[in-house]
Formats: structure tokens, sequence, C-alpha cells
């Protein structure tokens, strides 16, 4: 059976990624992830904050006007958090690769466009062989139109692969007015791969403190939907590699993302709930179904159900909103 795919040029055994996580602070870890089959890992992000200032200047100024606004407490992960500091992330980076023979992607958090995005040029040098780029970026502004909004996340995107000959990986929000003008357009300023899509973080409301909280939640396989459906829609109209990410929990998720025209699939909260060997049980379930339904390789099935050969996406995606609707109807009657 040929599970072997290609990511951002990068040829892999398998589809398996590990996203971004906690996980992949530990060396150990990551060994330990590429035992149980991971085909490649993308390590913790780097936040943007963490290279702009000290963690002392970070944790001072993320503290002024919390008196007044209980929820900016929320907003940024307190600095104590931040495991890995700039340099300690440049050795993370030499001693991963030194300890696996699998691909190690790092991870850049940002939101604006700044001199942080020079410290790229650093962690190639350090060895990384490809880099995801997490642009998580909330606009809140009534008066901030939506092209700005897009021309910030070209922008970043450009001053990083200004700095760095290595492939470079966007994972991005859904939410934009035309999110297949958005990816289009960042194919287009030179990205290597798309990831769909980072998850906000939305706080809570602790009703007896009257306290906003932070609320993190661990995707379910009913998150795969929305990069399933975009996976589906880009696949064949992007020369860009194509990631999903966010409800991969089973074989079968792996699968309905490779059949939309996924060339990986990333895991994380599955790792987080049933440990890093849920990858080993993931292959063997794709491997499975492979191997039930006669094929003999990724290759075969990839971008199969996607919507490359549908002359009117628009129109597709109207009819089967209305023949969702009609068949909940006919089937509740």
């Amino acid at each position: 059976m040929d599970l072997t795919t290609t990511y951002l040029g990068l040829k892999l055994r398998t589809p398996l990624v590990i996203s971004a996580s906690p996980l992949s602070e530990d060396v150990d870890n990551i060994r330990h992830m590429e035992d149980a089959g991971a085909s490649a890992v993308v390590l913790y992000s780097l936040f943007e904050e963490q290279l702009r200032q000290d963690r002392l200047e970070l944790n001072q100024n993320l503290q002024q006007g919390t008196e007044s606004f209980a929820e900016s407490l929320t907003y940024f992960p307190d600095a104590g958090e931040y495991h890995l500091g700039p340099e300690e992330y440049l050795k993370h980076i030499a001693a991963a690769k030194r300890a696996t023979r699998i691909p190690i992607i790092a991870s850049l958090n940002g939101s604006s466009v700044g001199g942080w995005t020079d410290y790229a040029k650093q962690i190639q040098q350090a060895g990384a062989d490809a880099l995801e780029l997490n642009i998580y970026y909330i606009p809140t502004d009534p008066n901030l139109p939506g092209e700005i909004v897009e021309d910030t996340y070209l922008n970043i995107l450009k001053a990083v692969k200004a700095n760095v000959t290595i492939p470079v990986a966007v994972k991005c929000s859904p939410f934009f007015s035309n999110f297949a003008n958005m990816a289009r357009r960042l194919d287009e300023a030179g990205a290597n791969g798309l990831v769909l899509f980072n998850r906000f973080y939305q706080p809570d409301i602790e009703l007896e403190s009257l306290e906003v909280k932070p609320n993190i939640l661990l995707s379910t396989p009913m998150a795969a939907r929305l990069p399933l459906r975009w996976i589906a829609l880009l696949y064949g109209r992007v020369r860009a590699s194509l990631a999903a990410t966010s409800g991969i929990h089973r074989g079968t998720d792996a699968l309905k993302m490779l059949l939309a025209g996924a060339d990986v699939t990333m895991l994380c909260s599955a790792l987080l709930r049933h440990g890093i060997p849920q990858i080993a049980l993931i292959e063997r379930d794709l491997k499975a179904w492979l191997e039930e339904h006669e094929y003999e390789s990724i290759r075969q099935l990839k971008g199969s159900l996607s919507q490359k050969n549908c002359a009117e996406p628009a129109a597709f995606e109207r009819a089967q909103y209305m023949k969702a609707l009609t068949g909940y109807a006919i089937e509740h009657h």
C-alpha cells in the first residue's frame, strides 16, 4: 500500500502530519510521534509578541488596562506560559532535527506586519524544513474595511517569503467575504501551502464570578466539515498544497479529507485526548479502508470527490443546500 504524499514539496511517508501543539515542546515526544507513524511535525508556535519584547516587558504591557477591561486578560497567554523563548525555539528546532528523520516544520504566530517576520530567516538557519505561518488576526474595528484585513495577511506572507527560501504554508481563517478569492491571492503571493483552518478561541463568561475566562475546547469530528468543504472547492484551483486541520480523529476523517483533495491531514486534538499512539491507529484504519476498497495508493483517490470538474461550483453548492433542507423535511415529516 503506497501511502506517500507530497506537501510543500516534501515527500512524506503518509498524509498524517502533527499540527502545532504543546506536545511538540518535548523532543522525546517528537521522537515518539515519529515512531508512532507521524510523517512530519509542526512545532509549537512562537508568538510575534515574544519576538517584539522580552517576557517582563510583555507581561507588563498585557496587564495594562486589565482593571478596566477584564476581557483583556484573555487576549494572550500569561507570559509565564511561554515555555520556549526565541533563542530556545531555535535550539529546539536543531534538537528536533538531530533526534528525528522526518521533516520538522516551524510555526510563527502573528497578526501584524513588522520586524518579527525577519526571525523567519533564523528559523531556516536553525534547520527547519518548512515554516507554517499562523496568522491569528481578529479585526474588531468597525471602521476597518475588509480589503485592509486581506492586505495584512498578504503583506505578512510577502515579508516572510522575502526572508526565506524554505517552503511557507499559511494557516488562515475562513472568515473572509470570499475565501476562494483570498486563497487564490495567497497562492499568487507565494504561499506554498494553505492550512485550513486555524481556530479562534472564543471566551466564555463565568456567571458566578462575573468574569470573562478563556475557553479552549478540543475539536470533535464535526469540526472537519468546514475544511472539508473548502478543500473540495479549492482542489485543482490553486497551486499551493492543501492541508486539512481540525476534526481529524479517525482514519475515516482523514480519508474524507483526502477524497476532497487534501495533500495532508493534521492531527492535534486526537493526540491530546487519546495520546501519541493514536497516530498508529489512524494509519491502521486508513490502510484497512484502502485495502477493502481496492486502492493501491493515496494518489488514486485524492481529489476524486472534489468540485474540480463542476462547471459552476456556486450553483452546485446552492443545489446541495436545497437538497439537504428538502431531505431533512421529508425525513422528519
